[in-house]
């Protein structure tokens, strides 16, 4: 069941997402994911009824400025997950635990997505990588906290890949990937994300998994699909990756909008009589008495 079914009218009351719903679209309707990063995103994707909201690390490129994911902290990651939760969207809420925050190992993991929990309201979190992550993902499982994987093209992994590279294109590299999404789903993931990869492999790997998948960059085959709100939105101006696909044009818009009001303020024709507050009339005939006098007398009001 989606956040808002389609047609329903604006005003209804949407279901809140829940971990075992997610999971029971395995094979079913394909699930919507789209990132969200503050309050007005997360009402933005809870307005248009998607399934599950992503507060990713890729807010450090996105929203930061960064060059990549692994200048994020365990700090942003709260505060952005915070401020989308604020709002008590009824998507699902998913966040990254970022770079560091479960490397080191279990319990650090544990603390880490704790914190998330806690402090950001997360649902569920999100990490990165395969077979290496099986006793971390274990941990968090039993410590109550619902874990989504993430496989193929891992942006915490970039020094490692060498860039943003698509995975999966060797034989041996897909029964990698193959092999590490089934550990992940014996270790208690109950979602997966594939990012970057073939697209006939991400259905393989959708057929062989009994959890739904999540794809970006990953082809049609996939339980569902994921994209960051600013992509879709066009708010990120310059060259976009080969799998997104822009639905608005929102930068143009808003540096028009900017511009026009820069324009108006220049030719003195912002703010209008009817943009400014006026003085009651009581206020205004003593003002202008009290002014009368001071040009007058050169003295005080009084």
């Amino acid at each position: 069941m989606s956040a808002r079914p389609p047609g329903a009218p604006q005003g209804a009351s949407p279901r809140k997402v829940t971990v075992p719903d997610v999971r029971a679209r395995k094979g079913g309707d394909p699930l919507v994911m789209v990132t969200a990063y503050d309050a007005p995103t997360a009402r933005i994707a809870d307005e248009a009824g998607v399934d599950l909201v992503l507060v990713g690390d890729s807010l450090g490129m996105v929203v930061l400025g960064m060059e990549d994911t692994l200048g994020v902290d365990l700090d942003d990651m709260v505060r952005h997950a915070a401020a989308v939760t604020r709002v008590r969207p009824s998507p699902l809420v998913v966040v990254d635990m970022p770079y560091l925050s479960y490397h080191t190992g279990p319990r650090d993991a544990v603390l880490a997505a704790g914190r998330l929990v806690r402090e950001g309201g997360a649902e569920a979190v999100k990490l990165e990588g395969g077979r290496n992550r099986v006793e971390v993902i274990r941990a968090l499982v039993d410590a109550e906290i619902p874990v989504v994987g993430h496989l193929g093209l891992t942006p915490q992994s970039l020094l490692r890949m060498g860039g943003y590279r698509v995975q999966g294109r060797a034989l041996r590299e897909v029964e990698r990937l193959l092999a590490d999404a089934e550990a992940l789903v014996e270790a208690g993931i109950f979602l997966l994300v594939l990012e970057g990869v073939p697209a006939r492999v991400a259905a393989l790997v959708t057929e062989r998994v009994p959890v739904p998948t999540i794809g970006i960059g990953a082809g049609a085959g996939c339980d569902g699909q994921v994209l960051v709100i600013h992509d879709l939105l066009g708010l990120s101006p310059g060259p976009a990756p080969r799998f997104v696909r822009r639905y608005a044009d929102l930068h143009a818009a808003a540096v028009d909008a900017v511009r026009r009001f820069a324009d108006d303020v220049r030719a003195r024709q912002f703010p209008s009589r009817e943009e400014s507050y006026r003085l009651p009339r009581e206020t205004a005939a003593a003002l202008d008495l009290g002014v009368r006098k001071l040009a007058r007398e050169g003295g005080g009001w009084n």
